[in-house]
């Protein structure tokens, strides 16, 4: 069901980057099994151009790469960690490939925006997406600060990093005390 749009979009992707293409050229004719979870599972083929195509569900890929079920969430937020929480099998040749175009491949939406509604347009569109993108990021973060100030000041219900230090350490001077305590103890015991 997304298979045939997530292709089309990755295409797209290949069309415009003859480097990627060429990346993948080596490696025509091979498969990849990318699991999102323990749901979603697209089985591509490479093609003699470079570019991804459905393959048959009977082929044995060449390569199986099985992401966590949080993928979407740090394909957004933290992609570095997305490669190093996945699992993979098989060639570690295309593997590394994949990962290197998953690295390197971005979308110049811009461009693609300007073809429809002109450079100018296309442009301010970006612009305006990405300062609303950092104001949601701004906002968040704002957020969960003012959540965490609460939880530790307010009602405290979480222990600030202060707090906790400053109980570990009475918690060995208290231990050193007690040391020291049996220690004269079993001095005046012994003598």
């Amino acid at each position: 069901m997304l298979e045939k749009p997530a292709l089309a979009v990755l295409n797209h992707l290949l069309a415009s980057e003859d480097w990627a293409r060429c990346k993948l050229v080596p490696f025509a004719g091979k498969t990849a099994r990318l699991q999102l979870g323990s749901g979603i599972v697209f089985l591509v083929r490479i093609s003699e151009s470079g570019l991804l195509e459905v393959a048959d569900a009977n082929t044995p890929p060449t390569v199986s790469i099985i992401l966590p079920a949080d993928s979407p969430v740090r394909a957004l937020t933290d992609s570095a960690s997305l490669l190093s929480a996945a699992t993979i099998s098989g060639s570690a040749d295309l593997a590394e490939t994949l990962g290197f175009l998953y690295r390197n491949l971005r979308w110049d939406i811009e461009e693609d925006l300007s073809q429809v509604v002109g450079d100018i347009v296309a442009r301010r569109a970006v612009q305006l997406m990405g300062r609303l993108a950092r104001w949601q990021v701004s906002g968040a973060r704002n957020f969960a600060l003012s959540v965490t100030e609460y939880l530790t000041e307010e009602a405290p219900a979480i222990a600030r990093r202060q707090d906790i230090e400053r109980f570990c350490a009475e918690v060995d001077a208290l231990r050193d005390d007690l040391a020291r305590c049996e220690k004269r103890l079993e001095r005046v015991r012994l003598g």
